[in-house]
């Protein structure tokens, strides 16, 4: 892990084809219910969550923790949004007020939040290794990385995880739905992101899978 950015944690569900939502971008659920309170203990672990506008716009999360799933007071993570072009709806959950949120645009930008702290990060689009450096210097250490998948791929494209969780849920999608990889073009052989195997869990009805990167010498 670098020393000037949080830990990393990439959490998604996939299909057992592999895809993260239908062809349209829409989720669907597929995660089990044991595999849902996983993911919210996980919350309630780490000091951020980050999404994109798109999980934003399709999805509409709270990205809180429900108290059903841990034991105590829940401890909702920073929520943070990538969203470039200032598109976050003013009725977005992220934006109830229920916990701190950033919504992070690009240096053109200049549309305000309320119930949001608005950082400015990168030109035309956000710099996502300039925001992390600015996240570790507010104190964000551990950083769980949820969607979409362009964002996902962005984070593995460039390198920046330290684990990598993946649900398979007992469920064929089909069709060009978005994957774990659809953030980018493919690889050659000596750019693939080589995965360490560290666990294999049966959750419910479905089977999580966790990584780590092998890091290039």
């Amino acid at each position: 892990m670098a020393g000037n950015r949080p830990e990393i944690i990439i959490n998604c569900a996939a299909s057992a084809d592999g895809r993260l939502a239908l062809a349209d971008g829409k989720q669907l659920r597929i995660s089990s219910e044991e595999d849902i309170a996983r993911v919210h203990r996980l919350r309630n672990r780490v000091d951020a969550v980050l999404v994109g506008i798109g999980t934003v716009l399709k999805d509409d999360p709270k990205l809180t923790v429900k108290e059903k799933y841990i034991d105590g007071d829940a401890r909702h993570p920073v929520r943070v949004v990538l969203d470039s072009h200032g598109r976050t709806p003013i009725d977005a959950q992220v934006l109830n007020g229920a916990a701190p949120t950033l919504i992070v645009t690009a240096e053109e930008c200049t549309t305000e939040f309320e119930n949001a702290e608005n950082i400015r990060c990168g030109r035309n689009r956000v710099d996502i290794s300039r925001l992390l450096i600015k996240l570790h210097e507010r104190g964000l250490r551990r950083l769980m990385v949820e969607g979409g998948s362009t964002v996902i791929g962005s984070f593995v494209k460039e390198g920046l995880f330290d684990e990598l969780d993946i649900y398979y849920g007992s469920i064929l999608l089909g069709g060009d739905g978005p994957t774990i990889t659809a953030g980018f073009s493919s690889f050659s052989g000596e750019d693939a992101v080589r995965l360490e195997l560290v666990s294999v869990e049966r959750l419910g009805n479905g089977v999580l899978h966790r990584y780590r990167p092998v890091r290039r010498d």
